[in-house]
């Protein structure tokens, strides 16, 4: 069996377990390092995994206990000082919590991006593992045969969602990935008993198909490399997935500030029986790989080291306050890691004019019609969701198209948005165009965690790594019905999440021109699709064209007039247009088409000439998005409004099923009408 740099692996776990002495005896008593999470415990067994992922395309989901996994995979000391004291020299510049890493590929696997929040790390791991086989099957790249995944996580994390969707999405799809749980027996203060039941999730899983499932004891060194090395072997050569229930002893709180006083003494004296690093000591000593004289003179040298490290991090300046917004949108700099950028994939956005030809098409057939070709040009594009291979869609969107590309390109997936989201992270991180389906609106509630995480991603690894996604998501009522599930437009909701990109197109020409313009982006972009609209005449336009691109930003002024300027957006569109029709020449109709950016040059333009303003949304009243028009209008154009700037919305209330009910909550085009000619009489 292969063995590891035992010499190395003592260096480093030694480093880890002098590091958490320094940062808990000096540095966070000092006030240096805030957060401080000891891996005191869980550092062999991390240091042994680290050493085993050997292929150039392995990767690891790691979460806020890794350090020592980091450490052994090449980050250097002083980068994980600076971490804790939040310098410049970390990895994500200061702009992270000292314990959330990140680590393009250097000696060892490549450390996706982690998240501060318990269980988010596990679906993004699958999306990366699903990445390995989409570049050897489809994209014919032998490089990445054998690679894998793992997830690190405690006995905690079992419990959240993140796990579930991951272990069902890994186990029936068979995909190479490794969950590597680092059981101490308690998340934060709570037992494992109340995670898992029996606090035993290898034993609760052995009768789960399709997963290997080993349990080890991460304090004994031969056994935890025997077991990480089965495991490890076993994936690489294609039997799918695995679980390895590594038990570790927890020798320091939760964090700093954690006393343990939740534990008995018992508990902490087998705990303490339980320490990996005389394990290591005796073991070495045992094969004649280190004797105690060498052990002593390994503690000396790696405490020394560490200090230099320290002073090195204590000279490190701080992140230039000038830098603080850089890196939440793709600024001309690529990624070391993610997009279709680094790998020269990327498919340059040409903005024209739209060269119409044939027949109009409604919305649906545009968007299929964008996809289509998108897809012809990019082989790293996929398209996945609910219903979207076979059915083609539950609105007909993607419609034959697994027919057209395969379903390794289409297809479905589980009836878990955590995994949709989740997994399309780990897509576009291991360089692919993932392009998720979310059925509703309301239906992206359980990835929101995904969701928030994916839009900062690129922002907190100081540009490191970013991962492209474009989400399509149909929104608003129906022609024909509503209801509080498959109704909801919701749009100030995600405007208010940092990083992503908005287009909420109002037809079929204009949803051509942004979703090219997102596929060929580099910025995570919710792509909304109006329900209402997908089928309807008003929406219908002639195809512009297979280049045609459109620029986010950039509101379309559908109607000339001097009086009032009226803004809308998606399916209120039609009834402003209607309603502004009745008086000719008086009132400028703007539609916004992306929410984020928004144009806030033309909208003051506009104002500033017209000195009135009406906003209509579908979106419900309080804090939607026409409360940000509004508060921005009146900051910056004040002295040129002639009334005060007003909104229609939609109460605070669900969309109602009953069709009654539910016209008579969305704004119309009589009240509309009726708005505007009190706004023009003021």
């Amino acid at each position: 069996m292969l063995q590891p740099d035992w010499s190395a692996v003592a260096r480093t776990v030694l480093l880890s377990r002098q590091m958490d002495d320094l940062e808990e005896q000096e540095l966070t008593p000092q006030g240096k390092v805030k957060y401080q999470f000891s891996a005191a415990g869980h550092e062999l067994a991390q240091v042994l995994l680290a050493q085993a992922l050997t292929h150039p395309h392995d990767a690891a989901a790691v979460y806020y206990r890794s350090r020592p996994f980091l450490l052994a995979s090449g980050m250097t000391a002083t980068e994980a000082l600076c971490a804790g004291m939040a310098l410049s020299n970390s990895p994500s510049q200061g702009r992270d919590v000292g314990v959330v890493f990140n680590l393009p590929r250097r000696t060892g696997a490549t450390v996706l991006p982690a998240s501060g929040a318990v269980g988010a790390q596990y679906t993004p791991a699958v999306g990366w593992a699903q990445a390995i086989e989409y570049r050897q099957k489809v994209l014919q790249e032998p490089d990445w045969e054998g690679a894998l995944v793992v997830a690190m996580g405690g006995d905690g994390s079992v419990a959240a969602n993140g796990f579930w969707a991951a272990l069902n999405i890994v186990t029936t799809l068979k995909l190479p990935f490794i969950f590597f749980i680092e059981d101490n027996q308690f998340g934060l203060s709570v037992p494992a008993s109340l995670q898992t039941p029996s606090g035993n999730i290898a034993e609760n899983l052995r009768s789960y198909k399709n997963l290997m499932v080993r349990e080890v004891d991460g304090s004994q060194p031969a056994e935890t490399w025997f077991g990480i090395q089965e495991v490890v072997q076993a994936v690489r050569l294609g039997n799918g997935p695995a679980l390895v229930r590594v038990c570790v002893p927890r020798l320091r709180g939760h964090t700093f500030v954690d006393n343990q006083a939740y534990k008995s003494q018992e508990q902490r004296e087998r705990e303490l029986a339980r320490d990996p690093l005389p394990a290591l000591q005796k073991f070495l000593e045992n094969e004649k790989i280190l004797d105690p004289a060498g052990w002593s003179e390994l503690e000396k040298e790696t405490q020394e080291k560490l200090r230099l490290s320290l002073q090195e991090a204590e000279t490190t300046p701080e992140p230039d306050p000038e830098t603080a917004a850089r890196f939440l949108y793709f600024d001309g700099t690529p990624p070391a890691q993610g997009g279709l950028r680094p790998e020269g994939a990327h498919l340059e956005t040409v903005f024209s004019s739209p060269q119409p030809a044939g027949q109009r098409l409604n919305l649906i057939d545009a968007m299929r019609r964008t996809l289509e070709h998108e897809m012809r040009l990019n082989p790293r594009l996929l398209v996945f969701g609910e219903d979207v291979g076979v059915k083609g869609g539950v609105h007909g969107a993607t419609q034959d198209m697994q027919v057209h590309f395969g379903a390794e390109r289409v297809f479905d997936t589980s009836l878990s948005e955590e995994g949709i989201i989740g997994r399309a992270v780990g897509m576009a991180l291991a360089g692919l165009l993932p392009v998720p389906e979310i059925q509703f609106r309301k239906y992206a509630d359980p990835a929101h965690e995904q969701i928030s995480d994916l839009g900062t991603l690129r922002w907190r690894t100081a540009n490191r790594f970013a991962a492209p996604v474009v989400v399509r998501i149909p929104v608003g009522y129906a022609k024909k019905t509503g209801d509080p599930w498959h109704s909801v437009s919701g749009e100030a909701v995600y405007a208010h999440l940092p990083g992503w990109r908005i287009a909420y197109p109002s037809n079929a020409e204009d949803a051509v021109g942004l979703l090219r313009t997102a596929l060929r982006g580099d910025d995570p972009t919710f792509f909304f699709e109006h329900r209402a609209l997908l089928d309807s005449a008003e929406a219908r336009r002639p195809y512009p064209g297979d280049e045609y691109c459109l620029p986010f930003g950039k509101a379309a002024r559908l109607t000339r007039g001097d009086e009032l300027t009226l803004i809308s957006w998606g399916a209120m569109v039609p009834r402003c247009l209607e309603a502004a029709s009745q008086f000719p020449g008086r009132v400028l109709v703007l539609d916004l088409r992306t929410i984020i950016p928004w144009d806030e040059e033309t909208v003051l333009e506009s104002v500033s000439s017209t000195g009135k303003l009406l906003v209509v949304h579908e979106d419900t009243w309080t804090n939607g998005f026409g409360a940000e028009i509004l508060a921005t209008v009146s900051h910056k154009a004040f002295q040129f409004l002639d009334a005060p700037p007003q909104r229609m919305a939609a109460p605070d209330i669900p969309i109602p099923f009953n069709v009654n009910l539910m016209n008579a909550i969305l704004p119309d085009v009589s009240q509309i009408k009726a708005r505007i000619q009190e706004l023009l009489a003021w």
